[in-house]
C-alpha cells in the first residue's frame, strides 16, 4: 500500500475527496491517500508544498501560481473546480460600513500573505479602482479568527467563500457588503514535483479516481441534504452552490495560467511571469 499525503480546506467543494476515501476507491488501487483539513487555507498549503509536508493539495489557482512564481517547486496537475469562487466581502454587522466604498483604505483580515483572503483583497481593490499601495492587512490565521478580529475592530471586513462564510451572515455575526468572484477557476490539483518525479504512476490513479467521483457527484441522490448535513449549511444554499459549481476533470487551460499570471503581475504580487512549463506538468 502507497502512502499519499492530500491536503485541502475542510469545505463542501472536497466532498468527493471524502467519499472516494470512506468508499475505499483508493484503497482498491493500492494507495492509503490520507487527507488532512488545513482551515489556514492556501498560504498554509503552499508552504506544506514547499517543505514537503505533503505529496498533493486542493488549492486556489491564484495562490499556487504566485507560490510557484516564487520558487515553490510544485506543479498544477489538473483543474479541479471550473468555476469561479464567489468571495464574500464581510464586515462585523454592527459595523458602520455600509458599502464596499466604504472600506477603502480600511484594513483587511487575511488568513496569511500568499492567501486568497490575501490575493483577493488586491483583486477586489483593482475592482473598485483603488490604489492598491493603500491597502492594509492584519494576519488572523482562519475563520475563528477573523471573527474575533472584526468584532474587536482590529480589522475591518474579511473576505471569504460566501457559502462557507452564510452561516455566520445569517446568525448576525457578520455582514456581507457584496460578492467578489475570482476570474478564473478557483481550485486546482497540486504536487510536490518530488511526488510527481517518484510517483506519477500513483498520481495518475488518483486523478483517474477522483474524476469519476466528481463526473458523476451532482447525480448522487440526495447529495444536496448530506453535503447541507455535513458542513452544517442551509439546504437552500447547497442547492444554490451546486447550480453555479463544476467540476473539472482536465488539465487547466494555458490561457488560464496567462491570465492568472498577468493579473498578479499587473498587482505587483509576482516579480516576473514564469514559463507555462514550470507551472502545469
Amino acid at each position: 500500500m502507497k502512502t499519499v499525503k492530500i491536503i485541502g480546506v475542510p469545505e463542501h467543494f472536497n466532498m468527493p475527496w471524502h467519499l472516494a476515501i470512506e468508499e475505499g476507491a483508493f484503497e482498491e488501487r493500492g494507495i492509503d491517500l490520507q487527507w488532512t483539513d488545513i482551515p489556514e487555507g492556501t498560504g498554509r498549503m503552499c508552504q506544506m508544498l514547499q517543505d514537503n509536508e505533503t505529496d498533493l493539495a486542493i488549492i486556489l489557482t491564484e495562490g499556487i501560481v504566485k507560490s510557484i512564481s516564487g520558487g515553490n517547486p510544485t506543479k498544477i496537475v489538473q483543474e479541479y473546480i471550473a468555476t469561479p469562487l464567489q468571495w464574500g466581502i464581510h464586515v462585523a454587522a454592527d459595523s458602520n460600513y455600509k458599502t464596499v466604498a466604504d472600506i477603502e483604505n480600511t484594513k483587511a483580515a487575511i488568513s496569511r500573505y500568499g492567501s486568497g483572503s490575501h490575493l483577493m483583497a488586491y483583486v477586489n481593490a483593482q475592482n473598485n479602482n483603488w490604489n492598491t499601495e493603500n491597502l492594509k492587512f492584519e494576519v488572523v490565521n482562519n475563520l475563528s479568527d477573523a471573527i474575533e478580529n472584526l468584532t474587536n475592530g482590529t480589522a475591518d471586513y474579511f473576505m471569504w467563500e460566501h457559502f462557507t462564510t452564510k452561516p455566520l451572515v445569517d446568525n448576525g455575526t457578520f455582514r456581507r457588503l457584496d460578492d467578489c468572484p475570482t476570474p478564473w477557476p478557483c481550485f486546482v490539483i497540486a504536487a510536490s514535483t518530488n511526488f510527481i518525479t517518484e510517483h506519477n504512476k500513483t498520481l495518475h490513479h488518483i486523478l483517474e479516481i477522483i474524476n469519476l467521483y466528481t463526473e458523476e457527484f451532482k447525480s448522487i441522490p440526495s447529495i444536496d441534504k448530506t453535503l447541507a448535513n455535513k458542513y452544517e449549511l442551509k439546504l437552500e444554499d447547497i442547492i444554490s452552490w451546486l447550480s453555479i459549481t463544476k467540476w473539472s476533470q482536465s488539465q487547466i487551460k494555458e490561457a488560464t495560467i496567462k491570465q492568472v499570471q498577468k493579473q498578479l503581475l499587473d498587482l505587483n504580487l509576482i516579480e516576473k511571469e514564469v514559463a507555462i512549463d514550470s507551472l502545469i506538468i
